[in-house]
């Protein structure tokens, strides 16, 4: 009886395991026999308006004529800007210059080795570790090669032949990237009363112009203003420090000049770093700016303003750093304020003078 039960019930397992399998196959022939939703057409990326806003930069440093005139020939008709160099020295001083979005470096430069300009690339504040770098070579590509790229700071690197579909995907991918944290960081900088630069925007703009100044051998100035609501001001000024920062932010923004950075360091504190600015510019910028914001009484706005400033004749030669100039600079405005007395404008190192002189 044991035998039979176990016999009897082996066959009702295996028909109800026929059953499933030919209900299945029923299935998946039926699935067959349906008529499948066509795909949608798969179209290229097209960059977002942000992209578009203008032409990318693409930096090429490769002193092959035909491999320079082989990337040129695949971005330029894509939408990209191209400046082309010859040398590793050449890529680093158009680098600063330009502050491309995309760098292309050539492993083999008569000069430098690419990877060499990469990690030079990579610890240039006017560059930095944002922007991307591919290095291409038409030497050897394998393994050894690649991670030594990405050592040097390379994004991507490239052997040869090139495939230009590839690489256009990447450089936009890359460009995506770039865009977005240069979008964050100059939020990240901006005051959001007077829209000047914030002081940790302000700082960050420092570095990258004393570093130029420092290259170029220039003088470099730093003015800070100070503006207060008049005491015989009636209810109708702007009295309210907030309303101030708005008005001479607006003020500042469209009276300095393009390459002057101009920051909130303070309630009703505003400083302006001038490339290539002595020290008599920086008198002439402190009188001209100042006098601009006093204008605000003729609207019935009732403000004084002071400035202190501090320049050097070349920013490479001087012991001072740029953070430390703008200290001197803000120094000198809180002594005069403190003196309260009609003097408008004092240099760090000299007596005050008078802002309608």
């Amino acid at each position: 009886m044991r035998r039979k039960y176990l016999l009897n019930k082996m066959l009702h397992d295996k028909a109800q395991s026929a059953q499933v399998l030919r209900e299945a196959g029923t299935a998946a022939a039926s699935a067959q026999r349906a008529p499948r939703r066509p795909l949608p057409p798969q179209q290229p990326r097209t960059m977002t308006n942000l992209e578009m806003t203008r032409e990318p930069l693409v930096l090429i440093a490769n002193d092959q004529e035909w491999s320079a005139r082989s990337l040129e020939s695949i971005l330029s008709p894509n939408g990209f800007r191209v400046v082309r160099v010859f040398t590793g020295h050449q890529a680093l001083d158009r680098a600063r210059e330009h502050q491309p979005d995309i760098i292309v470096l050539d492993a083999q430069m008569p000069d430098m080795h690419g990877f060499d300009v990469c990690r030079t690339l990579r610890d240039d504040e006017l560059v930095g570790p944002a922007t991307p770098v591919i290095i291409t070579t038409a030497g050897p590509s394998g393994r050894s090669q690649r991670i030594q790229a990405f050592e040097a700071g390379a994004w991507e690197f490239f052997g040869q032949p090139l495939d230009g579909d590839a690489l256009l995907l990447k450089l936009r991918t890359f460009l995506r990237a770039k865009l977005e944290v240069d979008r964050l960081l100059m939020e990240s900088l901006l005051d959001s009363v007077s829209g000047l630069y914030s002081r940790k925007g302000l700082a960050h703009r420092a570095r990258e112009i004393g570093s130029d100044a420092s290259r170029r051998h220039e003088p470099l100035a730093c003015v800070v203003f100070g503006a207060e609501a008049d005491d015989g001001a009636d209810g109708d000024g702007l009295e309210d420090a907030v309303e101030i920062d708005a008005w001479v932010g607006q003020l500042l923004r469209r009276s300095s000049r393009v390459s002057d950075a101009v920051g909130r360091i303070a309630p009703r504190e505003y400083a302006v770093l001038a490339p290539a600015t002595g020290g008599v510019g920086a008198a002439r910028l402190a009188t001209r700016l100042g006098g601009a914001l006093e204008e605000l009484a003729s609207a019935g706005r009732h403000v004084r303003v002071k400035a202190g400033y501090c320049a050097v004749p070349d920013f490479a030669r001087s012991p001072v750093d740029v953070l430390e100039l703008l200290l001197r600079a803000t120094t000198a405005l809180h002594d005069l304020q403190r003196e309260g007395d009609s003097e408008r404008i004092r240099s760090f190192e000299s007596p005050s003078v008078n802002l309608s002189n």
